[in-house]
């Protein structure tokens, strides 16, 4: 069972995460560093479970509800998981090399531009979410405390 308690922990930790790394990533001798590479790969898998809980949890609900104007959430949102993790997939292969947890910099302001891109595009969703994806699912299930 996933509660919207946890929802807002994984958001508050994708927040936290982001803030973090904008400033160590901001400052090029600290790119390379374990430390750095270990706060980022957690980003990346924290972003990924948040994304899958998302997926699996809502979707389907609003979806089933039989109302158009929650279907129409549920496929923003779907739409919006595809074009996140198609967007993530892409980054993670031009800056990372994922099987070794390390972060492949070879024009830092390209990279910068590009991290600031997404980690807007993360921090944008889960406002989103937020603001309209959980008060949807929350109306078709009249539950506030469990998502699924």
């Amino acid at each position: 069972m996933v509660s919207y308690e946890q929802l807002h922990t994984q958001n508050h930790k994708i927040t936290e995460l982001t803030n973090i790394l904008e400033h160590l990533l901001g400052d090029r001798s600290l790119c390379d560093s374990q430390v750095t590479c270990d706060l980022f790969f957690e980003y990346v898998n924290t972003v990924k479970d948040h994304l899958a809980v998302t997926d699996s949890a809502m979707y389907s609900k609003l979806l089933s509800s039989g109302d158009q104007k929650l279907s129409n959430v549920a496929n923003r949102f779907m739409g919006g998981s595809r074009e996140i993790n198609r967007i993530f997939s892409a980054y993670l292969k031009r800056w990372c090399k994922v099987k070794n947890k390390e972060l492949v910099i070879r024009e830092y302001d390209s990279f910068m531009h590009d991290t600031h891109e997404m980690f807007a595009m993360v921090l944008d969703r889960i406002q989103d979410e937020t603001e309209h994806l959980y008060p949807a699912v929350q109306h078709l299930t009249g539950d506030r405390h469990a998502v699924a």
